[in-house]
């Protein structure tokens, strides 16, 4: 009797041959460089949060067409990044209160498989890496430049999860948690205060090896960045 795995190999070889149409491979063309400029743009605090994003004014800025201009904010759409209305045009994605508690309930529980998983497979190259990113968050010049560190720190963690599910969960959600951060920025004058000695206590605690309290420290660390931009959409709504 065949096993499965045969059968499966005997199915793949009948219905897959040498002429089996395959759809020529997609080449990395001009609307994927110009997303890549509006996205660092958005990520540098050029386009903040609600601005408007103009064909006819970002083709003359980038001096191309309107065509890759427009499949460049498709893209950038389905990254959550920008929203597009027909009687408004494309702008920089707005954070809603629900959004808000969605990604940080989803980030959270992302986060705690990642600090068990880190505390299974990291390396002590993982925590020099850490370490060195906490370093230059203390030097850092701009909150811009904070961010992009903070969002280094955690791709750190969860690159060290050697976990490729996970890895891929949090890059579909990683440009939202910058609109997220981007919004904390705008709403909170600690940031730079605070954000360093945090990402500080984190390593500390992975370095220490103990998962429970690692993932306490996690938790607080996002649940403080959540609980100020909540109380942002609790005022403006009164």
């Amino acid at each position: 009797m065949l096993t499965f795995r045969q059968s499966a190999d005997l199915l793949l070889e009948a219905k897959v041959t040498d002429t089996t149409p395959l759809r020529p491979a997609d080449r990395r063309g001009l609307a994927d460089e110009v997303a890549d400029r509006i996205r660092a743009a958005i990520f540098d605090g050029a386009f903040p949060p609600g601005a408007p994003l103009r064909e006819v004014d970002l083709a003359a800025r980038l001096e191309v067409s309107r065509g890759p201009i427009r499949e460049a904010l498709a893209k950038l759409e389905r990254e959550g990044l920008v929203r597009t209305q027909w009687h408004r045009g494309a702008t920089v994605t707005t954070l809603s209160a629900e959004d808000a508690e969605e990604l940080y309930t989803l980030r959270e529980a992302l986060e705690r498989l990642a600090v068990a998983r880190f505390h299974a497979h990291a390396t002590p190259a993982d925590l020099t890496a850490l370490d060195a990113i906490v370093d230059r968050m203390h030097t850092a010049g701009t909150e811009h430049e904070l961010l992009r560190l903070d969002l280094e720190f955690h791709d750190t963690v969860y690159a060290a999860t050697r976990h490729d599910r996970l890895n891929q969960a949090w890059s579909a959600i990683r440009a939202q948690i910058i609109l997220f951060l981007l919004s904390r920025i705008a709403i909170s004058t600690d940031y730079r205060r605070q954000v360093p000695g945090e990402h500080r206590s984190l390593v500390a605690a992975l370095r220490a090896g103990d998962p429970g309290h690692s993932t306490e420290l996690f938790v607080a660390h996002l649940r403080l960045a959540y609980d100020r931009l909540s109380a942002t959409f609790c005022n403006s709504s009164r």
